[in-house]
């Protein structure tokens, strides 16, 4: 069965490009990201993780861990970290989980349970391992997308959907379409009126059910 908003994420033990983790462990109390990829020395990812590397800062200014996986081994890993790093002109401070024997593709459902690698594999074999999870310091997952092989994936909306997610889930409010942090929230409707005067003071009203306001700042 595939994994719903607010379930738990699956617990695991991997190795990493900076050694063995205990997957519930390493997240801790923090928010947390974990990207997958169908295979080391592939254009479109090798794109997409200089991305994730250039945007360390802002990762961390959200209390926020990334952690990639793939179906390759640790040591190609550390070969293809060298790449990512010449590409994205920065460091690549996240781990990469070595996922050989697609323990974790399968657990995070990215894969059939009967899927297996055959010798010499490429990328096709495993190109449904395209996946972003967000995960928040519960354990629970928030937030689920998954890509085709040849589109690259918008870390900017990954950060844009964390920092809705972190407002919503902090706030007790929603966020519209196309959000970004400092625009108008919406009051969810179980919240009354007088309970979102009091709470939020001015609001507008668009629609009965469609209520806006500024959070404090």
């Amino acid at each position: 069965m595939s994994l719903r908003i607010n379930d738990v994420v699956p617990d695991f033990e991997a190795d990493t490009s900076q050694g063995p983790i205990r997957f519930h462990e390493w997240i801790g109390d923090s928010w947390a990201i974990l990207f997958s990829h169908p295979k080391d020395f592939t254009p479109v990812c090798t794109t997409e993780f200089g991305a994730v590397a250039r945007l360390n800062d802002e990762w961390n200014k959200r209390g926020t861990k990334v952690i990639g996986v793939s179906v390759d081994g640790v040591e190609e890993h550390k070969g293809w970290i060298n790449d990512i790093a010449s590409f994205a002109g920065c460091d690549v401070g996240f781990p990469i989980i070595a996922d050989e024997d697609l323990k974790v593709a399968k657990l995070f459902d990215m894969l059939p349970a009967e899927a297996y690698m055959p010798d010499g594999r490429t990328p096709a074999d495993s190109a449904t391992v395209r996946s972003v999870f967000i995960i928040g310091p519960d354990k629970q997952l928030k937030l689920s997308m998954t890509y085709p092989m040849n589109v690259g994936r918008n870390f900017a909306e990954v950060l844009r959907a964390l920092d809705a997610l972190q407002t919503a889930n902090g706030q007790g409010v929603a966020t519209p379409a196309d959000w970004t942090v400092g625009q108008d929230v919406i009051i969810p409707p179980s919240v009354s009126n007088e309970d979102a005067k009091a709470k939020y003071g001015e609001y507008e009203t668009v629609f009965p059910y469609l209520r806006r306001t500024k959070l404090p700042k």
